[in-house]
């Protein structure tokens, strides 16, 4: 195996890729990301890098910030560029966070303004988990349907700048990225997108890639949560038939399904069980931040609210009984809602309140595969983005929760790199 990995976060969110690859003890230098969502790429920024805003920003005017900021397509809901208008809105606090962030973790913000030829040289793994809101079962019931088809406009169809990156990166004769890794939703292989996914494939097959996908589910990689995503891996072999042989016969002894890969990663030293219990943050003690958390997470006592208590799943039920299920539902970009990921008894005393909660914003980046410390790394980085408006307020970090990866799943997929590398190494 190498020593050190540079990789290329496309779509890049809150950073599951780079924290899995950590996790299974692959050192990597992150040459650049892609991500025009600001609460993502700030969270992502004060998650792997720093919530302390660099010294040539912090010298700054607002004005000044302003001007440099007005060089990027920005959002601040992920799904359509914000106007002028909303980004002067924001504090000048939070106008440093998001040029701080911009700089340090390399962010080439829009993936439909970025050329090949600023693309980094010696690249090992570019990562690619486009928006799934068109394709996704969840989108179609919001009238998102029109899939991955080309020049569509939908947020999905941004696959395609993926491929049109590689083919201006052959083009200005730099080197191609060892691997490529796409996560996505299983409806890729479904009968109204398999086409273009097929396509996709090669595509890839022309620019010199051998791909193999697997369709998985994260309960199966040691986190409890019914997630059923699709992972593919593409490696480059150029011309070489030799290396392209030898990688097709190790995709094809992986079988059709993720046993294979599952079983692995369970004999590794990285694979570490988690169960529903040691990941949700319930306390009796009223001083406890995680109380407030809790209480800021409990609905008010209304016939619509008690309607999701009585028809979702009881995570801890009136008894105090944790579910007997080894895993949650599949953690959304919403708990505020029916359905939901599953919901917890919590008698908070507080009139009007119901006596039942969601999962809280740290829960869901736990269930995640994320940490307690990640969760405080975002509180320690949440200033005032206008007038009590806090940048990271509880429903955004859901959003962003909702909107990741698992990271244990990854850590699975990624194990595959040893296997991977040992033929590499062989050319």
């Amino acid at each position: 195996m190498k020593k050190n990995y540079n990789i290329v976060e496309l779509f890049s969110g809150i950073g599951s890729q780079a924290r899995a690859l950590k996790n299974i003890g692959i050192d990597i230098t992150v040459q650049a990301t892609c991500e025009w969502d600001i609460h993502a790429f700030i969270a992502y920024d004060a998650i792997h890098e720093s919530y302390i805003n660099l010294p040539e920003v912090e010298m700054q005017t607002k004005e000044q910030i302003l001007k440099k900021l007005k060089n990027y397509t920005l959002s601040n809901n992920g799904k359509e560029a914000m106007t002028y208008a909303t980004l002067h809105s924001y504090s000048e606090e939070v106008l440093k966070r998001i040029l701080s962030a911009i700089i340090r973790t390399h962010n080439l913000v829009d993936i439909s303004n970025v050329k090949g030829d600023q693309m980094p040289d010696n690249t090992d793994i570019l990562t690619y988990s486009f928006p799934c809101q068109d394709l996704s079962n969840v989108g179609a019931f919001h009238g998102y349907n029109k899939g991955i088809d080309r020049d569509s406009g939908s947020r999905s169809s941004l696959l395609w700048q993926v491929g049109r990156i590689l083919n201006e990166m052959k083009q200005a004769d730099k080197t191609l990225p060892r691997y490529l890794f796409m996560e996505n939703v299983p409806t890729l292989l479904s009968k109204r997108h398999k086409g273009n996914f097929e396509q996709w494939i090669n595509e890839l097959s022309a620019l010199g890639y051998v791909s193999k996908y697997v369709p998985v589910n994260a309960r199966n990689y040691g986190i409890p949560q019914n997630r059923p995503r699709l992972l593919m891996m593409s490696v480059f072999v150029g011309e070489n038939e030799k290396l392209k042989n030898e990688m097709e016969k190790l995709f094809l002894s992986w079988g059709d399904n993720e046993s294979v890969i599952v079983e692995q990663y369970k004999e590794s030293p990285y694979y570490k069980k988690k169960t529903v219990e040691k990941l949700l943050r319930c306390t009796d003690d009223r001083k406890s931040p995680l109380w407030e958390e809790a209480l800021a997470c409990t609905p008010n006592d209304t016939v619509s609210r008690q309607k999701i208590w009585d028809e979702n799943p009881k995570i801890v039920d009136a008894d105090g009984k944790i579910t007997t299920e080894d895993f949650i539902r599949t953690i959304t970009t919403k708990q505020d809602r029916h359905p939901n990921s599953g919901n917890i008894y919590f008698k908070s005393g507080v009139e009007g309140k119901g006596n039942f909660r969601y999962l809280t914003p740290r829960e869901c980046l736990l269930f995640m595969g994320f940490t307690d410390e990640d969760y405080d790394k975002l509180q320690a980085n949440n200033p005032d983005q206008r007038v009590k408006s806090k940048l990271f307020p509880r429903d955004k970090i859901i959003r962003m929760a909702g909107n990741s990866i698992p990271v244990k799943m990854l850590e699975g997929f990624f194990y595959q790199l040893y296997n991977t590398e040992s033929i590499m190494e062989k050319y």
